[in-house]
């Protein structure tokens, strides 16, 4: 079929390709390096233990065909080898066929992970990054033009992430359609940036014309996808800047770097691209698997597209078990006060008026009001991002806090490794307490009066001390119990 490839989008699929490589490339990472302290067989929420009180088709994957820790490793390390072997170029060199089995495989390890992710797992470049790389099997390789069924689907993706994240803003907070919001999300957001103070101090009018400029680009830009080049590539570069200013100003994990990726698909390199490599047409059975892919698309994207129009909108929200087609949507209501749970812990064995308490330092979240934050996206700091949403509300942390602060006074090395200051090295503490503060930026005399990026009042306890269990053991770290 004539019509079935777009010849000149050789140069997009591969750029899209590579870079969503890199993507799974940091996801895997992510997973290999945090998993057993989080859902391990003796972490704060053992898979093991889900898997037990769940059906099969409510969240199919590997692990329920075995769990063992190491078999996660070998899961998560294997995504990391094949994630490589595309980034590098392997999918180029094969067959089509083997070329759609390498781009599934990441796909099928990844939803496995996520399939047993629980609370850690439950954030919208999740189910993003599974949508995207379920597409990416069916975009073929060198051997063929790009499909263009693919390539519309890549495009009516991206525009439910942009268009979904715009109407939630437009329909929630009413700072977004003040044109307020800014005046506080660069300080309240989950993990600030080494930049977020700077973006935090620019001038209320500024912070004006970036609450506009992003509803132009999530409300109005996305229709232009769907119309001729050089339009689309026009409005696509629209949105790959947005993205690259929310870099700057944040830490969001994957998720601008996996829009950007959506958006370099959808960009015409055709003048800049040359000649693309010797193609033959697409076999038959190639050419009816993405037909048959693309009804399947759309057949489910009917409840993800009657979410975008309904008044109760949800956000990040996924229709069927495999994470096919998803809604998405960040920030429908914007914090306008930064709380920050603070865990401390004390030598002490009887807690006194005078007692000692060392605060934990978390890698990302703001701790120390003199420690600058730090630049950890596209890395996703798991356990930091769920204790923004502790000190929203308590409920956030009902299943996982108590087992967090177990492990501490256990003096848990995996857990311990998710942190980036134990106070307490040679061994665990007696006590261990939370407390609520509220942070604020500091403005530039007080920066340069105290040398602090931040000034934190005391709000409330979060969690009243806790003793270390008499004859505690660390849990076994680094081993391979399963189920």
């Amino acid at each position: 079929m004539e019509w079935f490839t777009a010849d000149g989008y050789w140069l997009s699929r591969l750029v899209f390709q590579r870079a969503l490589a890199g993507v799974y490339l940091v996801a895997f990472v992510a997973a290999a390096l945090q998993f057993r302290a989080l859902i391990g067989s003796h972490g704060m929420l053992p898979v093991p233990d889900l898997l037990r009180r769940t059906p099969w088709r409510a969240a199919p994957g590997l692990f329920r065909l075995h769990y063992s820790d190491r078999f996660f490793a070998l899961v998560a390390w294997t995504g990391i080898a094949v994630s490589l072997a595309l980034l590098a170029g392997l999918d180029a060199h094969v067959p089509l066929g083997a070329a759609m089995a390498l781009w599934a495989a990441p796909w099928v390890l990844y939803l496995s992970i996520v399939q047993v992710g629980q609370v850690w797992y439950g954030f919208g470049w999740e189910s993003l990054l599974l949508e995207t790389g379920f597409l990416a099997v069916f975009l073929g390789n060198d051997s063929t033009g790009a499909p263009v069924l693919v390539l519309w689907l890549l495009r009516w993706l991206l525009f439910r992430v942009e268009f979904g994240a715009g109407l939630i803003k437009i329909r929630g907070d009413e700072c977004w359609r003040r044109l307020t919001c800014l005046d506080f999300h660069h300080e309240t957001q989950p993990m600030p940036g080494p930049l977020s103070w700077f973006f935090h101090r620019l001038p209320r009018p500024v912070h004006r014309v970036e609450t506009a400029a992003n509803h132009v680009t999530q409300l109005a830009v996305p229709f232009l996808l769907f119309t001729p080049q050089p339009v689309a590539s026009v409005a696509a570069g629209l949105m790959v800047l947005t993205q690259l200013w929310l870099v700057l100003s944040g830490n969001f994990a994957w998720l601008n770097w996996l829009t950007i990726t959506l958006a370099l698909a959808a960009v015409d390199w055709s003048p800049v691209a040359g000649p693309p490599p010797a193609q033959q047409g697409a076999p038959l059975w190639y050419e009816a698997l993405v037909i048959a892919v693309s009804v399947l698309v759309l057949a489910l994207s009917y409840r993800p597209a009657r979410n975008l129009v309904s008044r109760r909108q949800a956000m990040n929200r996924s229709f069927d078990p495999l994470h096919l087609v998803n809604t998405y949507g960040a920030f429908g209501s914007i914090s306008r006060m930064r709380l920050e749970v603070v865990v401390e812990g004390t030598a002490d064995a009887v807690i006194h008026e005078g007692s000692r308490w060392l605060e934990y330092g978390f890698r990302g979240k703001p701790g120390d009001p003199r420690r600058l934050p730090r630049q950890f996206a596209p890395y996703h700091l798991r356990l930091d991002w769920m204790m923004w949403f502790a000190a929203l509300s308590p409920a956030y942390a009902r299943s996982w806090f108590e087992p967090f602060v177990e492990r501490l006074l256990r003096g848990d090395r995996d857990t311990l490794r998710l942190l980036g200051r134990n106070p307490f090295p040679d061994g665990p503490p007696a006590h261990i307490r939370a407390r609520v503060f509220h942070y604020r930026y500091t403005d530039p005399q007080e920066l340069r009066a105290t040398g602090c990026w931040w000034d934190r009042t005391y709000v409330r306890d979060f969690m009243r001390p806790v003793a270390r269990p008499v004859n505690a053991s660390p849990p076994p770290s680094g081993g391979g119990g399963g189920s």
